[in-house]
């Protein structure tokens, strides 16, 4: 089995209910197994900023699925919740990105591993810190890269489930 992280998102209609559907897609699929989840959290859009506000989270999961076939499932997914891709960064039903596998580095057409942003975006660090702080993305872990870029703009964390607790903060990076 690979170890694979994969950022949630989701800005148009009910949120929550899309990143419960995504998760149980997720969990559908026999070669996949979701081994741990973060919080969710509302952040701002980044590049088109003129649509509603995100809710996003972070899961750990394990898979047998290489990472191209991985992707097909992401995509999947996302198709089967109604996902339109009309416009880059544009308001989305839901989103599914890989952000890491393994400790594989990819660069094609189709795929670059690790996510190619995700070093820059608290909305993918903060919940990544919840459930792997110690992942390295090229060279630096995720306490490190959490701290540089910060929390702003993000809401507080809440559980997917409404009836669950809320988490306890992340531990600050020294």
């Amino acid at each position: 089995m690979r170890v694979a992280f994969l950022g949630l998102g989701s800005n148009l209609g009910d949120r929550r209910a899309h990143l419960r559907a995504a998760l149980r897609g997720l969990a559908a699929d026999p070669a996949i197994a979701v081994e741990r989840r973060s919080s969710v959290y509302e952040s701002k859009p980044v590049g088109l900023t003129a649509q509603p506000d995100f809710l996003n989270m972070v899961v750990a999961i394990e898979t047998t699925h290489a990472p191209h076939a991985l992707l097909a499932v992401c995509l999947g997914i996302e198709a089967r919740l109604g996902r339109e891709r009309r416009e880059r960064w544009g308001p989305r039903v839901i989103d599914l990105d890989i952000l890491a596998y393994d400790n594989l580095s990819l660069n094609d057409e189709r795929l670059v591993l690790p996510h190619p942003r995700m070093h820059e975006r608290g909305f993918v660090l903060t919940p990544l810190l919840e459930i792997a702080p110690d992942l390295r993305v090229n060279g630096v872990s995720v306490r490190e890269l959490a701290a540089r870029v910060g929390t702003a703009g993000l809401g507080r964390p809440t559980p997917l489930d409404d009836s669950a607790p809320p988490p306890p903060p992340a531990a600050s990076a020294p």
